[in-house]
């Protein structure tokens, strides 16, 4: 990735060299045709396109039942498309006529809506973020019925200028209208959410947060594409938008010759004028690729991100002159006490010895001699600029002309604009590092002072707020750490960040096996060495790789086509008592596996025409279970906190020791959670990942073949002795129940969709599946690196 020390990320986010590269080398090979036509170039447009649309939802937690995707060439076009197609009302004898209010911390694009409002007669209400909660009402007010006028209420998720989060129950609080300027003025209120600014370094659950309308860009999340965003469109609210203008693609039918128009059913549709750029949506997928198998997901980016920006804030406010004179005005509403009210960006004015603001345009130059990128102004959000820096209406007025950004950055020694970093998921302590000696060796009077009063300050109120969020999170906040599948059973596991989720389970997971000259499945439990067979799946290219100690790598095709199954034999053998049949992968497979093994054997797939039923009885709300090659369930997950208990027993025992890695991986898991109290799942009974919602249908047995270490196929005791003690007090014979068996539950998923590392949660009451608009549980994940740089 190549990147400078420094880079205001909100601006626009670094992008991924692996990111190019995948979609270079994804429309290399594809042909994509415009999506309005129908052949066969054009159906693959389409149906990438609808992908992407569904994955869009899946990161903000929600679905198409839900939402619409509709996309633009940017959050501000995204906001001119609600400005021309909300159904504003006019004041009249019958009615007020619609408000459109916006807090008076938004961003530029959001404020020009009243340029369209304006000329229809609505009334602009600008309101202050403190009077937002201080004239709200105790309870929500209830002449909805009688008044339908609609109302848009916009506020940003994350102030831009900042970095300030304003409470996501703010949606319903309006919606309810609990909150000002609702509570006084009857009527429809929809919410317009500015997800642009949050976006890029923060979680954002639509699931728990319906806003109305969500307008992003996504080269603020990505780095690349750019010219791309889109509109969120809750569904309830899709119907209310009217739209004048047709263009290609938009329209079911009309007449030329008469005004005669009907609008395409679907949202998406009838607001994409045009063709849309596809080949820009088309690396969306790939954005979404590269980012989760970097980070991990946005849970993780929050984590770190804030972690930067603070250490950073707590310095750079701390750092003063010789003469004991502060050198950094910040500009902020907290003092960076956690991840859920503050995001990754610090803005303020650096001071001189006297007390002078430094101009922000000297900063700029000065920062790109150190190869530091900044940016400077008001960040296009006037009302935030004039209440942080204290400029009045008449003095913004005098000052016309004047630019953001440009080098009139003080006028009569008060600053027209400030100075902004923020920080991305690529960002580093070396970049904090780098920044602050920049600051101390150009504009600080030595010797060089910190305010220690201030500083223990700062790192009291850390302290405080993890050890309260700790404490609240407890039993709710989970994480989906690791994703894997194991495509050759007993074979090694093949770790993932995203995954189809196919009829079987993830897709492949467990569809060969290596069996005997006699059919009899291979396992670990015959031979261990299975395990150093290392098969990587290749989606792109229809390929399976298998490598192996001493062995050249070969390759098997994903899928059978017809050619090779008239060429290669249909077999049948048995998993667990179950008869399955199979299709024979070929000689060269079949001498590979008896070469490596050093006895004749053979690997078979699953045909894909068979279906092996669960013998488990049916569970209320589940999927009629069909199964791979898996012994039991379509997933087995396991708890950390567990595993680590088991740790703790094993290293009580004394002659063995095992790290968590090492025993984790024998148990051959497909997900791997954080953040629950250990042996908590053994009472779970729904839980959800993503979007995708599975029943606990018991847990598994485990047999001596977790005693088989994944690394070297050496055999162990441990660590089923030490699970057999915890669990039992004393050593059975039988097998000791451990990770949770998984079925998928009953849904209208899309033909195609995947599973993503980041957020997981329980489901508390397995006969209720709602909406909840309560305001959502704060989740804190403190990552290592994260607390090491708040010490």
């Amino acid at each position: 990735m190549l990147r400078s020390h420094l880079w205001d990320v909100l601006s626009a986010t670094l992008y991924p060299e692996s990111l190019l590269r995948d979609y270079c080398q994804d429309i290399s090979r594809n042909v994509y045709g415009n999506p309005h036509s129908r052949n066969p170039s054009s159906r693959l447009t389409h149906d990438t396109l609808e992908r992407v649309r569904y994955r869009i939802l899946q990161h903000f937690n929600t679905t198409p039942e839900e939402y619409s995707v509709i996309f633009t060439s940017g959050s501000t076009a995204a906001l001119k498309v609600v400005a021309e197609s909300f159904p504003w009302r006019a004041p009249s004898d019958r009615e007020a006529g619609s408000y459109f209010s916006y807090l008076t911390d938004n961003h530029t694009s959001v404020v020009g809506i009243r340029g369209k409002t304006f000329s229809q007669g609505v009334v602009t209400l600008p309101v202050s973020p403190q009077a937002l909660e201080d004239r709200a009402k105790d309870k929500a007010q209830g002449d909805d019925d009688i008044c339908q006028t609609p109302h848009l209420f916009c506020y940003p998720a994350q102030s831009n200028f900042s970095g300030w989060k304003y409470p996501l129950n703010y949606v319903t609080g309006i919606q309810g209208r609990c909150l000002y300027p609702a509570c006084d003025h009857p009527g429809r209120w929809f919410v317009l959410l500015d997800a642009a600014s949050h976006i890029s370094c923060s979680p954002l659950d639509l699931h728990n947060c319906p806003a109305d309308f969500v307008p992003i860009s996504f080269y603020k999340l990505f780095g690349f594409p750019t010219g791309l965003g889109a509109l969120l469109v809750h569904n309830n609210a899709a119907s209310m938008l009217k739209k004048a203008y047709f263009g290609g693609g938009t329209a079911a039918a009309y007449l030329s010759g008469e005004d005669y128009y009907i609008h395409a059913t679907n949202i998406s549709d009838r607001f994409e004028d045009g063709t849309v750029a596809f080949l820009d949506i088309i690396a969306i997928n790939h954005a979404f690729d590269a980012l989760y198998r970097i980070t991990g997901g946005m849970h993780c980016i929050q984590q770190h991100t804030f972690g930067l920006a603070r250490y950073t804030y707590m310095l750079l406010s701390s750092l003063c002159h010789g003469n004991k004179r502060p050198v950094a005005q910040m500009y902020t509403q907290g003092q960076f006490e956690s991840p859920s009210t503050q995001g990754a960006i610090l803005n303020f004015n650096l001071v001189d010895s006297h007390g002078q603001i430094i101009g922000y345009s000297k900063v700029e130059r000065m920062a790109s001699l150190y190869n530091i990128h900044l940016r400077t102004g008001c960040f296009c959000n006037t009302g935030a600029c004039q209440y942080f820096l204290g400029i009045t209406d008449q003095q913004m007025k005098r000052n016309a002309g004047h630019v953001c950004g440009d080098s009139i950055d003080l006028v009569n020694g008060q600053p027209t604009g400030s100075v902004r970093v923020s920080f991305g998921y690529m960002s580093t302590f070396e970049d904090c590092q780098k920044f602050l000696n920049f600051v101390l060796e150009c504009f600080v009077e030595k010797p060089v002072t910190l305010n220690h009063v201030k500083l223990e300050k700062l790192r009291t109120a850390t302290a405080a707020c993890y050890t309260s969020l700790k404490g609240h999170a407890q039993g709710s906040a989970y994480t989906l750490t690791n994703i894997y599948i194991y495509p050759i059973k007993s074979c090694a596991a093949f770790e993932v960040y995203n995954w189809p989720v196919g009829p079987h389970g993830l897709l492949y997971d467990r569809c060969w096996m290596v069996v005997n000259r006699n059919g009899v499945c291979l396992s670990q439990k015959r031979e261990p060495s299975l395990c150093l067979v290392q098969p990587q799946v290749h989606l792109s290219s229809n390929k399976l790789l298998l490598q192996a100690p001493g062995m050249d790598t070969i390759s098997v095709p994903l899928k059978n086509t017809s050619d090779m199954r008239s060429r290669y034999k249909g077999c049948q053998s048995k998993v667990c008592g179950d008869r399955v049949e199979a299709v024979d992968c070929g000689d060269e497979a079949a001498s590979w596996f008896s070469d490596f093994l050093g006895q004749p054997c053979r690997l078979i797939s699953q045909n894909p025409n068979f279906s092996r039923d669960t013998k488990k009885k049916s569970i209320e709300g589940a999927t009629t279970p069909s199964l791979s090659l898996v012994n039991e369930a379509q997933y087995l997950m396991i708890n950390s906190a567990s595993v680590q208990l088991i740790q703790e027993q094993e290293n009580s025992m004394g002659d063995q020791q095992l790290d968590t890695k090492n025993i984790t991986s024998r148990f051959r898991t497909n997900f791997i959670i954080a953040g629950v109290e250990a042996f908590e799942e053994d009472n779970w009974s729904h839980l959800v990942i993503g979007n995708t919602r599975f029943v606990v249908t018991g847990h598994c047995g485990r047999c001596h073949m977790v005693g088989v270490d994944q690394e070297t196929g050496a055999k162990t005791k441990e660590p089923l002795l030490s699970l057999s003690t915890y669990r039992t007090g004393k050593v059975n014979s039988q097998h000791q129940q451990f990770q949770a068996l998984l079925m998928r539950e009953k849904m209208n998923y899309p033909p195609c969709y995947y599973v993503f590392l980041g957020d997981f949660r329980r489901v508390p009451d397995a006969s209720v599946i709602r909406r909840d608009h309560s305001s959502p549980v704060c989740r804190l994940h403190c990552s290592a690196r994260a607390k090491r740089l708040l010490k």
